[in-house]
C-alpha cells in the first residue's frame, strides 16, 4: 500500500515503522510552504492512503487534503506525529488487529 504523508520536517522512524505493516511512503509533504496552504498539489495516483499529522498542520490544509481525498476515494488517517499512535491510528481505520495491513482486494 503507497501512502501520502502530510506534516512533519523529518519522519525518523516512522517510515521503517510503516514498513513493517506493508505501506510504503510514496511522498512526503511538509505543509509548512505557503504555496502547500494556499494550493494544494494534485494527490500521487498510486496513493491509497494519506497520513496528516496533525501537530504540524492547520485547519485549512487538512480540510483540502482530506477533502481530496474523498473525492478520490482514498483512506486518510489522522494523528500525531508518534510512531505508536500511528499504528494505533491505522489499526483503528483498517480494523485490524495483525501486523500487515495489506491492500483492499489483496487476498494473500
Amino acid at each position: 500500500m503507497n501512502a501520502l504523508v502530510v506534516g512533519a520536517d523529518r519522519l525518523g522512524n516512522i517510515p521503517d515503522m510503516l514498513g513493517t505493516l506493508g505501506i510504503r511512503i510514496e511522498r512526503h509533504v511538509t505543509g509548512r510552504a505557503c504555496a502547500h496552504q494556499r494550493t494544494l498539489p494534485a494527490l500521487p495516483r498510486d496513493v491509497q492512503l494519506i497520513i496528516l499529522f496533525t501537530d504540524f498542520l492547520g485547519h485549512n490544509v487538512m480540510r483540502s487534503y482530506r477533502s481530496k481525498a474523498e473525492a478520490q476515494g482514498i483512506r486518510v488517517v489522522a494523528c500525531r506525529r508518534s510512531a505508536s499512535c500511528l499504528v494505533q491510528s491505522l489499526r483503528r481505520a483498517f480494523g485490524l488487529d495483525g501486523n500487515c495491513l495489506r491492500c483492499p482486494g489483496d487476498n494473500a
